[in-house]
């Protein structure tokens, strides 16, 4: 009889953790909703959020202007065509520096996740670069796979 009692207390205590960790899971803060676009780092992040999104009208839109930008058709399939593939990345923001008032760096680290279930994810460290154009930060250049090799190459 009191070995039922316990294995019962057990059942109860595991079945707990189980409620608690799915009301957790569901409850938390995951916000994916666009910042301003005031300052560099927001806009890398809104950047990204729009790629991950497959609004590439808004992210072809974070793109500074310049003779050698990609057409919007080339930047958008890109993505599509799974040639710049962001699926297993994503990307932590760090600080940004200003270097004048019209250029600004944002330390970044892309995370690449191999997929494998007992693999750990690898990050490296880049920049992102910005320039100020028309009041507004646009993007000059980001780390693969959020950019491609070829865009503003004569």
């Amino acid at each position: 009889m009191k070995q039922d009692r316990f294995l019962l207390g057990i059942l109860i205590f595991i079945i707990l953790l189980v409620v608690i960790a799915v009301g957790i899971f569901l409850l938390r803060g995951n916000d994916q909703s666009y910042g301003s676009d005031d300052n560099p780092e927001d806009v890398v992040r809104n950047y990204a959020l729009a790629i991950q999104n497959m609004d590439f009208e808004r992210a072809y839109g974070y793109l500074a202007d310049d003779n050698h930008k990609p057409d919007y058709e080339t930047f958008r399939y890109s993505f599509l065509n799974q040639r710049l593939d962001t699926t297993n990345t994503s990307i932590q923001i760090g600080s940004a520096r200003t270097s004048g008032a019209n250029e600004a760096f944002v330390e970044l680290s892309v995370i690449y996740n191999s997929g494998e279930l007992f693999s750990s994810p690898n990050a490296n460290g880049e920049i992102a670069s910005l320039i100020k154009q028309n009041q507004g930060w646009k993007i000059t250049s980001m780390p693969y796979p959020y950019w491609g090799w070829d865009w503003y190459q004569p």
